[in-house]
């Protein structure tokens, strides 16, 4: 019995994404339209880590964690678009079970930990904007080293408890994830196993260590907002919610799409509509990220000016130096 289990369980070497269907007409466009938005995320996510370490004037604890978030942001749509485009140029939608689980484990992990980061950064805007006296003293280097280091340690944990449970499960029937992803639960139902203990524990392990955090983060801002419409300035107002309104609109993008996501029908004319949804928070949420908050943070664009400029400056003193050297060289 138990090595007709083994064979049933290395019977499937490989799944195949469906994603979106075949649609040959449009293959290329997708393929263009999503490399140039991995390349725009890779690269505005870059700019917004350079920035943060650069600029002394955003060496703050709300710097500090974008230049996380932008960080896992890279990573969290290098998991996905990569493999994507690959399939879109090639039309090869196989992936090894391996290779499916290792995108399976980075992708929730670092999912799990957006949603801890995104907690710490309503934190940080809750103690600045409702108990600015004693900000400094509450979110100090320590405190937000702590914060960050525990985002990304609960994301890893939660998603590896996950896989341990889950790799005892054996593939032995169809293969096809309808998805352009591995996610836990197209794959789950792919299992010929009992998944009865292992859905719970998807369910228990979200419960735990996704829930607390938008808990936190729901909280902060409604105490945020609160406290914001009991200025009585308006020019007051607008200046306490700009410096929140970023995160704000990040927030409610990544939440807002998950739960439609989640908590849609399991229909199969919905199937398409989902995948939609999904997109917006794999992809959409890492693009927006630092289009946001450098359109709408003043001392965000201030840097970004600055290093443009310096560039700008290094770049002529090097031109004008290679004029003067060329001049000193040229016999009279």
């Amino acid at each position: 019995m138990a090595d007709t289990a083994r064979t049933n369980q290395t019977a499937i070497t490989e799944f195949i994404l469906l994603g979106f269907g075949v649609i040959p007409d449009l293959q290329i466009l997708l393929f263009l339209m999503f490399l140039v938005i991995y390349i725009t995320t890779v690269a505005g996510n870059i700019i917004i880590i350079a920035l943060v370490v650069a600029d002394q004037h955003l060496h703050s604890p709300m710097y500090f964690f974008l230049g996380n978030l932008s960080c896992l942001e890279t990573c969290y749509t290098s998991t996905i678009l990569p493999r994507m485009l690959a399939s879109l140029l090639t039309g090869d939608r196989t992936i090894s079970f391996s290779g499916c689980i290792t995108q399976l484990y980075f992708f929730a992990s670092l999912g799990c930990t957006e949603c801890y980061l995104l907690a710490a950064m309503s934190y940080d805007r809750y103690l600045a904007i409702c108990k600015p006296l004693h900000y400094s003293t509450l979110m100090n280097s320590r405190f937000c080293l702590q914060l960050a280091a525990g985002s990304w340690l609960n994301g890893c944990l939660a998603t590896a408890i996950f896989i341990l449970f889950m790799s005892p499960l054996i593939f032995c029937g169809p293969n096809e994830i309808d998805h352009f992803y591995c996610d836990s639960i197209p794959l789950i139902k792919l299992s010929c196993s009992d998944t009865y203990l292992i859905t719970l524990l998807d369910f228990i392990l979200a419960c735990v260590f996704t829930l607390p955090p938008f808990l936190l983060t729901l909280t902060s801002y409604v105490c945020v907002i609160a406290s914001i419409l009991r200025i009585p300035f308006t020019t007051g107002r607008q200046k306490a919610f700009s410096t929140c309104s970023s995160h704000l609109i990040v927030v409610t993008i990544f939440y807002g799409t998950i739960m439609i996501v989640y908590m849609l029908p399991k229909h199969d004319k919905l199937r398409d509509l989902k995948k939609v949804f999904s997109l917006c928070y794999t992809v959409l949420t890492p693009l927006v990220n630092p289009l946001i908050y450098s359109l709408r943070n003043r001392e965000v664009k201030e840097a970004l000016c600055k290093a443009v400029q310096s560039m700008h400056f290094h770049r002529k003193q090097i031109s004008h130096q290679q004029k003067c050297t060329g001049w000193m060289g040229n016999p009279s």
